[in-house]
């Protein structure tokens, strides 16, 4: 039932139609008739509701931007309905700060293994150690996460649980969200402001509408830009035990920008290959119509090709499968007693491995495709500066081929990208602004880069970006891969800057072309005063690439250099790192 707030201008009667109306729509009904009651104002927008007393904080932890998006949606809505609100992220916070605060709406993500993000890492450690009382505040929380990883949404559960463990009350549920996460957040929120006072207003849900009929597309996730691939070259040698591509893309027409440090959203699609193996293991026609969420109807194999995952094998597809197949095998596996037999049963596998092992009697192509989730689109750090190469946005990717179970294997948007994708194909791209990884606003600042492997993409950007605007400032590259002949990535351009004086200085680090393996954080180590100096005269680091092993190395280095050279104890180097990380002298843009 809608609870209208007081200042709303109907008298009892109407509030009872509008809500016996209101309450029979889904959310896109409920979208339209917003907008076009609004139209029917003769183009005027709807003005904000009559402010109250009321405070609503929403607080933020991000990891690659998402949670920061939807938390401003959350607080721009908040702000329309009245709400003395305020946009906090959970790395500018402390849990003390949320003792007044009145209403809560908390987006977190969770990152990696049930991590939280790591720029809320501190706000998270604080508040899960507790020592503050919410009494008096009432709360939600909006967890993101990816179902494909065991710890689903870790983070925003911990928090929802320590949230009412200090006192406060949970005024709407808590939703899990997936990598899709429009409809699920969508739900939410409407539940939320249902719960605090009534429906969305007339100005938050219209303003699409009325900026569709005057303005360019706006292209993002729902409407990402068909761009058209002007080069794709291999980079890596003939030699290599790798395979890594420099692709250029346009962004022409697009009316996207960009700064270094941001990421390219490229949706992929599925390679045949693949494709044809789902349909061989259901017995599926390929030109089945199947109606897809969100998407519409299509052929079957056009929705595996470009509308859902395929690979992704998680618990939650397979107990579905289970559901549509019956198969008592795998329920057994499923089983809570039987947790680590999945574990070690799932690794390594990916969807077809499910559908051939535990096969369904009867199938059809429409409960294949509500098993699945939709395609998750695929991150890459941009390679290059929009001052050096305008309308155009540079990638650097790193292939992944390789064996499992007697299975060849190949990631999703890699190979898209390697083997579907040459020189004149169109690839659906977005730009997604990263504001956690971004070069000082002084340009003279000293930077210090640590990027081994295709972690080398976002310095590419950087280097470009002051080469261009003339600037001189200090800056050191750390860059490390298998071997000098072969997988050294943008050599000659390294150097030519190096002669320049755009970089000033660069250390590398090849593990396989000598007896004992070295890697950037041995180089670190070993220039260590040097580094201290750089730390100690404001200098600014930044990491990228893997954050499983090579992310946590640095940070062990660089407390070590910290310890070694500033007579620190480890308590001490932890904190001051931290201090780095919360004067944005410490950031990462690891995977």
């Amino acid at each position: 039932m809608i609870k209208f707030p007081d200042y709303a201008p109907l008298d009892d009667a109407q509030k009872s139609q509008l809500a016996a109306l209101v309450g029979a729509m889904d959310d896109r009904q409920i979208t339209w008739v917003s907008g076009f009651l609004a139209g029917c104002q003769g183009g005027a927008s709807a003005a904000p509701a009559a402010a109250t007393d009321r405070k609503l904080t929403v607080l933020y932890g991000t990891e690659s931007g998402n949670s920061e998006q939807l938390a401003d949606q959350l607080f721009k809505s908040a702000k329309q309905k009245g709400f003395k609100s305020s946009l906090i992220n959970m790395s500018e916070s402390t849990p003390a700060d949320l003792k007044d605060v009145g209403t809560l709406l908390v987006v977190v993500s969770t990152w990696g293994e049930g991590d939280p993000p790591e720029a809320a890492e501190d706000f998270y450690q604080q508040l899960m150690a507790g020592g503050v009382s919410l009494e008096g505040v009432e709360f939600s929380v909006c967890a993101l996460g990816d179902t494909s990883y065991d710890q689903f949404c870790q983070t925003g559960k911990e928090v929802d649980a320590q949230l009412e463990k200090l006192g406060a009350v949970r005024v709407a549920d808590r939703v899990d969200c997936d990598v899709d996460f429009d409809d699920s957040f969508a739900a939410w929120k409407q539940d939320v402001w249902s719960k605090l006072g009534g429906a969305a207003s007339a100005q938050d849900e219209s303003s699409a509408y009325s900026a569709a009929a005057n303005e360019l597309p706006v292209y993002d996730k729902k409407n990402p830009f068909p761009s058209e691939i002007l080069e794709n070259q291999l980079l890596s040698g003939a030699l290599s035990g790798k395979e890594t591509h420099h692709v250029e893309i346009s962004l022409e027409g697009s009316g996207l920008t960009y700064e270094p440090g941001d990421v390219l959203a490229v949706l992929p699609r599925n390679a045949e290959d693949v494709v044809d193996s789902i349909l061989n293991a259901t017995g599926l026609a390929a030109d089945t119509e199947v109606e897809v969420k969100g998407v519409g109807r299509h052929a079957l194999s056009t929705a595996l090709t470009v509308d859902l995952d395929i690979t992704g094998l998680s618990r939650k597809v397979a107990n579905a499968w289970q559901e549509v197949s019956g198969s008592d095998a795998l329920a057994k596996l499923l089983d809570d007693s039987s947790k680590e037999a999945y574990k070690t049963w799932s690794d390594g596998r990916q969807i077809v491995d499910l559908l051939e092992a535990y096969p369904a009697k009867e199938v059809t192509a429409q409960q294949l495709v509500d098993v699945l989730r939709k395609l998750p689109l695929r991150l890459y750090s941009i390679a290059s500066s929009p001052k050096a190469h305008p309308g155009e946005v540079h990638l650097t990717v790193s292939v992944v081929r390789y064996d499992t179970h007697d299975k060849s294997r190949k990631g999703v948007a890699s190979t898209f990208l390697a083997d579907d994708a040459p020189k004149g194909a169109k690839v659906s791209v977005y730009i997604h602004h990263n504001k956690n990884f971004r070069l000082p606003e002084n340009a003279d600042t000293p930077i210090i880069m640590v990027g081994p492997g295709t972690g080398i993409a976002p310095f590419r950007a950087f280097i470009e970006d002051r080469d261009a605007a003339g600037v001189t400032g200090d800056s050191w590259l750390f860059f490390g891969d298998q071997r000098y002949n072969e997988d050294f990535l943008y050599q000659l351009e390294w150097q030519d800057y190096l002669k320049k004086g755009s970089l000033s200085r660069i250390d590398v680090a090849f593990s396989r072309d000598q007896p004992e393996k070295v890697y950037v954080q041995d180089k670190m180590e070993e220039h260590a005063a040097e580094l201290w100096q750089w730390l100690e005269k404001g200098g600014h680091i930044y990491v990228c690439g893997d954050a499983s092993r090579m992310a946590k190395c640095v940070h062990e280095t660089l407390r070590d250099v910290i310890i070694s050279q500033g007579g620190q104890s480890t308590e001490e180097a932890e904190a001051y790192l931290s201090n780095m990380k919360k004067e944005k002298r410490y950031q990462r843009d690891v995977y």
